[in-house]
């Protein structure tokens, strides 16, 4: 099948390059030519493991192409998938300028049946909107819903999550797809059945619904993620006022089948460009509909407290004026295996360590020249702080005058160190575990001072050694 892609971005790229992958003829849209030349160029504008090696081997195969040419690009595609961004507008909500002018340029353009997809996360009610731009811009061209001129909108959700989204397209465990039952709308479906059904073969993995269900499944199933990342977030600060070891006490709740594993890590915060941005959008949409939703507010409020939970355990430790203090610190973006430093826990660490006078040193092993771009931009106003940001080509080279170590992404890389090395580097055998990466009574039989989330140092060890 013939498909474009509008939007070039994470969910656009993955999308495009993962269809060219199962055969079809791929047409990547973007209107910053500044990507198109990287793309064209043989590289790629963000960083996704085994992105690069699909999208080259596509482009060999002549299977995907990249072009600012939206007449061709509507021309291309008998589905268009959009996904361009949705950032929150300043009151939370989802700006949908973006979705809504790639659909006027459909309707501008678009000859014949088209199957228009929201693949970008949106708002309940947006493939309405999308329906009624397409209609205006064919009513400016004087044509109607005519044969020739009909569409269908379908809601079809990404659920790819970053460092793992090309694995996540290929082996997904469901497909959404929401198409409303209307005369368009079984054309549609045997398009997007058409589209999938390499993923099908062996069970059927797409699950169909309404637009407006489909729309809400994307919303509620990051909210619902969001969710338990707080409330173990939540769990380990009692913890630590408790004296209890909030490892063991995920293990325990997470060997419920009920309960499960997955997002059970306590930590520093959230951040990306989805949870932050989906907790805020869902809350805003219930607003709108005289609703408060107590719980995702909730949500929000931990996730916003918990990324100074390590700023707290430092001034705690090291008093609140951190003037002639060093840190080295390990992780950058908001999650290994990924450059993004939207909402990353980092920000807030680092501008706070900075503001109370404190030089820092920090390393990333993707992140790092996003970083520069991303605290420039934070700094701004404060020259003398960004005077005191410097980044390190390894994780060692921050290591060297260090009052302290502090661990903000759970990097591979990090899990592992050289604990004597650290502790012939660093100025006071000092570790701030945000990721609890770290045994704590492993690190103090071995006479480093740690701090982790919800990890008190446990008499256990002695117990069992006696």
């Amino acid at each position: 099948m013939k498909i474009t892609i509008i939007g070039t971005g994470y969910v656009g790229l993955v999308t495009g390059a993962c269809l060219a992958e199962i055969g079809h003829d791929v047409f990547c849209l973007d209107v910053d030519p500044r990507k198109i030349d990287i793309l064209n160029g043989g590289g790629v504008p963000i960083h996704e493991p085994g992105l690069l090696e699909l999208i080259q081997r596509n482009r060999k195969a002549r299977r995907i192409t990249f072009s600012t040419d939206v007449a061709a690009s509507v021309e291309h595609g008998e589905v268009q998938f959009i996904a361009v961004g949705t950032p929150p507008d300043e009151d939370g909500s989802a700006d949908l300028q973006y979705v809504l002018e790639a659909a006027r340029s459909i309707g501008r353009y678009m000859n014949g049946f088209k199957v228009i997809v929201d693949k970008s996360t949106v708002p309940v009610g947006t493939a309405q909107r999308v329906q009624d731009v397409l209609a205006e811009e064919l009513a400016k061209r004087g044509l109607g819903a005519s044969n020739q001129h009909r569409f269908s909108v379908v809601s079809n959700p990404e659920f790819l999550k970053e460092g793992a989204a090309v694995d996540d397209f290929m082996r997904p465990d469901r497909i959404i797809i929401g198409i409303d039952e209307d005369a368009n709308g079984e054309l549609a479906r045997e398009k997007m059945k058409r589209l999938y059904a390499p993923f099908n073969r062996n069970h059927e993995r797409t699950i169909y619904m309404d637009v407006r269900s489909a729309e809400f499944t994307k919303y509620a199933a990051n909210a619902m993620l969001a969710t338990r990342i707080s409330f173990m977030n939540e769990m380990a600060n009692l913890a630590d006022r408790v004296g209890a070891d909030i490892e063991s006490v995920r293990r325990g709740i997470g060997s419920d089948p009920r309960i499960g594993y997955h997002f059970l890590y306590a930590g520093c915060g959230y951040g990306g460009s989805c949870f932050p941005k989906d907790v805020q959008a869902l809350i805003r949409t219930a607003a709108e509909s005289g609703q408060h939703l107590r719980i995702l507010e909730a949500v929000e409020d931990v996730n916003h407290g918990q990324k100074d939970v390590l700023v707290d355990k430092i001034v705690k430790s090291m008093g609140a004026d951190l003037t002639g203090k060093h840190f080295a610190v390990w992780g950058l973006a908001f999650k290994p295996n990924t450059d993004d430093m939207r909402e990353a826990p980092s920000r807030r660490l680092i501008a706070e360590l900075l503001a109370r006078g404190a030089t820092v040193s920090a390393y990333d092993p993707v992140a790092t020249d996003e970083a520069r771009r991303v605290f420039a931009l934070d700094l701004a106003n404060a020259p003398d702080q960004h005077a005191r940001l410097s980044f390190a080509a390894s994780q060692d080279d921050t290591l060297a005058g260090a009052d302290a170590l502090v661990i903000v992404t759970e990097w591979t890389a990090f899990k592992a160190p050289d604990f004597e090395y650290l502790k012939e580097e660093l100025k006071a055998p000092r570790i701030f575990d945000g990721r609890n990466l770290y045994e704590p009574n492993a690190l103090r039989n071995a006479g480093i001072e740690y701090y982790g989330i919800g990890r008190p140092v446990s008499t256990f060890d002695s117990f069992t050694e006696a």
